[in-house]
């Protein structure tokens, strides 16, 4: 327990916020009684500095990871941030509008005979104005094109980069009754056109979120567009809140004025019923239509209230229950005739109906959130299915899960090794495939019509994975054998898919068979290059592999390439009766052979077939050369034995493996070997083969 101890006591007096080193050597050096004590006490400290430096070691790499996954999470959060603002500064404009609706008529009225009293020299003046400051921007003269457009405010204003809040350039922005401009500055004037145009966006498109002051970046405000933004600096806090007012009160006007628009649209006045002619059935026709109008009811509190709700529920998000009150009207007026005060309802109703579709496209749309799986979009689904556009869910539900599945692609991080991320790219692929087919399977389950749109939308998913696929694995110049063992593991991973009637093979295998077809040549030309370097070397002698163990391991290599009659091609101690090309060239050719079945597939048979012939046919087309222009008769017989132990054992190994893996016979191997068969001759004869 002592050195424990005295180790504690060192580490406190160390960590103490009083410390004083030269203070702590001036006392060591007192107290020691001889180098033998100093020694002792610098190996003490120098155990507690690495205890220390371990320490730190484990928490950096502790913590790194807890780091990045924290940094992702800010990321994500930022962007729902955005979206949340986005989606409450929408609902605090149409709760202000419908306020402002509901409680100035009287001033809308009034407003209205004031515009027409002065009606053309307000338009005529404003417009004037504005066509004026166009004529000084460059690529703006379209813009004039909209009837009714006219100037509220403009001014100069300074662009900023959002990231790093560095100054951009400068710009002019005229705000008009429907959109805003940006332009800007020229550096070379050209006579009275001063900028050039740069983007006009609708008011409705965006949000003005105030930038809070902080020194140096002060009175500065943002425009988001999702899913972009743009931060912009006023020449001081006055022009700051004027640019800000005047934005908010612009973007009310022109919502209240699209909805005073909308309603004058709906006929409000009772429309006069054709005179008939016939003085005999006028009395019938207004009978008939009293009664019509007496037997539909539409008098009934909840129907009175019914356009009211749905925008109540629409603004509160309670897809379920707007769609809930139209199941209701529908099977309410199922069987009724169709009077006008049925049409008139039927108008209001919707229009309520297209709003909440298009709130309902906005959830499904790939700009929101992606995270949640699935299962997210099942509520905006269901609804629209509901409302009878299960086309349009479909299409909105797979583009979601495209843009999912793109995301998650793109988010996956590259690693060194090419095995290990074609084993996290299979994984997040097909498991996202998975799901989305079983997600889809629940939510179109009554709608059968849609599932030939799923299937062409997995065959156009595919396509996005073999892209990484093949840019991580074929584009790198892999070796074969881990470019065969990368689509081992994505075919595994595509059978998972036929638990759920998803055969995605055939599909898999068309993607990927001109980059295999590549790859099998590429390798086959390595082969040969290797192979003619060899034999240009080539001193016709027996190997001596020097050990006994490296003989055995050679034996085995031999043995697991189906050779088993290798074993007679050995001699005394460490010597093979066989030279190294030969040796070298046999190791290759199965190597190829090996890899090439486990790429294999019905399409790149005549490609493996005819790379397997043109690499046997270098060995042998060598090894014919070599004894018909030997003369040693010794040697000759040497290059005789290495030609019998290609043609008696390599090629017939060749043959059962192509045809085991391929499931027939090649024919074209069989006649190479049968064309090139050798035979006992005279030592002292140039005849080879036959």
């Amino acid at each position: 327990m002592k050195p424990l101890d005295t180790g504690g006591r060192l580490r406190k007096q160390l960590e103490s916020a009083n410390f004083d080193p030269q203070n702590y050597v001036k006392q060591l050096s007192q107290q020691s009684d001889g180098d033998r004590d100093l020694q002792e006490h610098r190996q003490k400290i120098q155990t507690l500095a690495d205890e220390t430096a371990q320490n730190l070691k484990k928490n950096v790499y502790k913590n790194y990871r807890q780091f990045i996954e924290t940094a992702k999470e800010i990321s994500y959060l930022e962007s729902e941030m955005y979206q949340l603002s986005h989606i409450l500064t929408e609902q605090k404009s149409i709760m202000e509008s419908i306020t402002q609706a509901l409680l100035s008529t009287d001033k809308d009225e009034t407003s209205k005979e004031m515009l027409a009293a002065f009606p053309k020299e307000t338009d005529e003046l404003k417009q004037r104005t504005l066509t004026s400051l166009l004529e000084k921007v460059e690529g703006g003269k379209n813009i004039m094109d909209t009837p009714g457009r006219h100037l509220v405010y403009n001014g100069d204003l300074a662009e900023y980069d959002v990231d790093n809040m560095s100054p951009i350039q400068r710009v002019h922005a005229f705000l008009m009754n429907d959109c805003l401009l940006i332009s800007t500055w020229l550096p070379n004037r050209r006579g009275a056109v001063k900028y050039k145009y740069n983007a006009l966006y609708d008011l409705e498109s965006f949000a003005v979120v105030n930038v809070k002051d902080n020194p140096p970046m002060k009175d500065m405000f943002k425009i988001l567009m999702f899913p972009d933004s743009r931060i912009f600096q006023a020449e001081n806090s006055k022009v700051k809140k004027e640019w800000l007012e005047i934005l908010d009160e612009t973007k009310k006007s022109k919502v209240t004025k699209d909805r005073h628009k909308k309603e004058e649209e709906v006929p409000s006045s009772p429309v006069r019923p054709e005179v008939s002619t016939n003085p005999f059935d006028d009395n019938d026709e207004d009978q008939e239509l009293s009664y019509t109008e007496e037997r539909v009811d539409l008098n009934l509190e909840w129907i009175q209230e019914l356009p009211e709700d749905l925008d109540v529920c629409i603004a509160q998000r309670d897809f379920e229950g707007a769609v809930d009150l139209l199941d209701k009207l529908n099977e309410y007026l199922k069987d009724q005739p169709v009077t006008q005060r049925v049409k008139e309802l039927r108008s209001k109703v919707d229009e309520r109906v297209r709003q909440l579709t298009e709130v309902l496209v906005f959830e499904l749309s790939p700009d929101r959130s992606l995270r949640g799986g699935p299962k997210a979009t099942r509520r905006a689904v269901s609804q629209l299915i509901r409302l009878g556009q299960s086309t349009k869910a479909c299409d909105l539900f797979l583009k979601n899960r495209a843009a999912a599945v793109q995301t998650a692609i793109r988010q996956l991080r590259i690693e060194g090794a090419t095995l290990l991320y074609i084993h996290k790219l299979c994984n997040i692929f097909f498991t996202s495939l998975l799901e989305t087919a079983k997600e889809f399977e629940m939510d179109f389950a009554g709608n059968t019509g849609c599932y030939s749109a799923f299937v062409v939308w997995s065959r156009s998913a595919m396509s996005i994975f073999v892209d990484a696929f093949s840019k991580q694995v074929f584009d790198s110049k892999e070796s074969l054998s881990t470019a065969s063992e990368c689509v081992k593991v994505a075919k595994e991973h595509c059978k998972q898919l036929n638990e759920i009637g998803l055969d995605l093979n055939f599909t898999l295998q068309s993607l990927l068979v001109k980059d295999i077809k590549a790859a099998l040549q590429s390798y086959k030309d390595i082969i040969i290059e290797a192979t003619k370097h060899r034999n240009s070397e080539e001193m016709w002698r027996k190997m001596n592999l020097m050990t006994p163990e490296a003989l055995a391991k050679l034996k085995e290599e031999m043995r697991s390439c189906g050779l088993g009659s290798f074993e007679q091609y050995t001699g005394d101690d460490c010597w093979v009766n066989l030279s190294y090309t030969i040796v070298a060239f046999t190791k290759q050719m199965m190597s190829f052979l090996e890899e090439g079945l486990k790429l294999y597939f019905p399409e790149l048979h005549m490609v493996l077939l005819e790379s397997l012939r043109e690499i046997i046919l270098v060995a042998v087309q060598h090894v014919d050369y070599s004894l018909r222009c030997e003369q040693d008769s010794e040697k000759k017989a040497f290059i005789l034995q290495n030609a019998t132990f290609l043609h008696d054992a390599a090629l017939p190994v060749v043959e059962r493996r192509f045809e085991e893996g391929v499931g027939k016979p090649a024919k074209q191997l069989q006649d190479l070997r049968k064309s090139t068969r050798p035979v006992r001759v005279n030592p002292e004869s140039t005849t080879s083969m036959v």
